[in-house]
């Protein structure tokens, strides 16, 4: 048995899913079940016991499961008692982040990093998630946040944080009235000016397909504007000039002063996955991995 079987069996047993342990700590569901089969194989024990929600610790899963607390709380300690005295310090970590993840979750990923690890340093370059992924296959970058998936053999995506996007208009009567009457309609937006992220925006492919499983596609929409910068597209919706489609993590200040409204679409399963991707290719740093374990923790 190694660590890493023993980490994914703990987590299994706190979380009760093995997805959910997958998804804690960035691997497949395959992976996880595969450690645990492996452990069960070497103990000859059955550790749990599924059924269609939930896993349960068996008594010998239980038994297991003090002996592998115990060492990751050991291996915790080591690495903490070796780290302010011995680590050479990495000449940092460098992080390209399309816009959501850059400005709404980073942030308070960095500041817990920093607070854990004072010594490392950390570069942001914030850019589309096409652009993330071009910079993870020619590994410019180490790791990539990004708000769409793009079919590249070398990228290893691991979804991160479940966002949802709206529709953002203007806060008059018009689209009050739009508001009361057609809050579970979408087909309302092909008559209206739209204003749309750049092309290499994950919020656009995303929103793309979504208008798409609705019968929309974008030959239908009156797009009157292309934006980068989503800052620029909530102060054009303000002065009218159009509606947009962005993620519900950007909308909630302006919608609190009224600035905005902002259409739900949960009726149309409106939400994709913030997805943290690297480069399988490359063996992760000591550093990107310490980062990730950070990044998980907060997910």
């Amino acid at each position: 048995m190694n660590l890493k079987q023993l980490e994914a069996f703990v987590h299994v047993a706190e979380l009760g899913s093995y997805s959910k342990a997958a998804r804690h700590m960035f691997l497949t569901q395959p992976t996880v079940s595969a450690h645990i089969f492996s452990l069960e194989k070497e103990l000859s024990a059955k550790l749990f016991i599924r059924n269609t929600k939930e896993v349960f610790l068996t008594d010998d899963g239980k038994k297991l499961y003090k002996y592998a607390k115990e060492m990751m709380n050991l291996e915790q300690k080591i690495e903490e008692s070796f780290r302010e005295d011995t680590e050479v310090v990495s000449n940092g970590i460098t992080i390209a982040a399309s816009t959501i993840p850059s400005q709404y979750l980073l942030p308070k990923m960095i500041a817990q990093f920093r607070k854990k690890y004072p010594k490392e340093k950390v570069h942001v370059i914030e850019t589309d998630s096409q652009d993330v992924v071009e910079k993870i296959v020619e590994h410019v970058v180490d790791v990539g946040f990004t708000g769409t998936t793009l079919e590249k053999k070398h990228c290893k995506y691991v979804p991160f944080y479940k966002d949802e996007l709206v529709v953002i208009t203007p806060n008059t009567a018009y689209y009050q009235d739009i508001k009361k009457n057609l809050s579970h309609n979408i087909a309302w937006v092909v008559g209206e000016p739209m204003i749309m992220r750049n092309e290499g925006s994950g919020t656009r492919k995303e929103a793309e397909k979504l208008l798409e499983k609705q019968g929309i596609l974008e030959e239908d929409l009156h797009i009157v504007a292309t934006i980068d910068n989503q800052e620029t597209i909530k102060k054009s919706v303000c002065q009218g000039i159009g509606i947009s489609i962005m993620s519900k993590l950007a909308t909630k200040e302006d919608e609190e002063l009224g600035k905005l409204l902002v259409f739900d679409l949960n009726f149309i399963k409106s939400t994709r996955n913030i997805n943290l991707v690297y480069n399988k290719d490359y063996p992760l740093s000591r550093s990107v991995n310490r980062f990730i374990r950070v990044a998980e923790e907060l997910a």
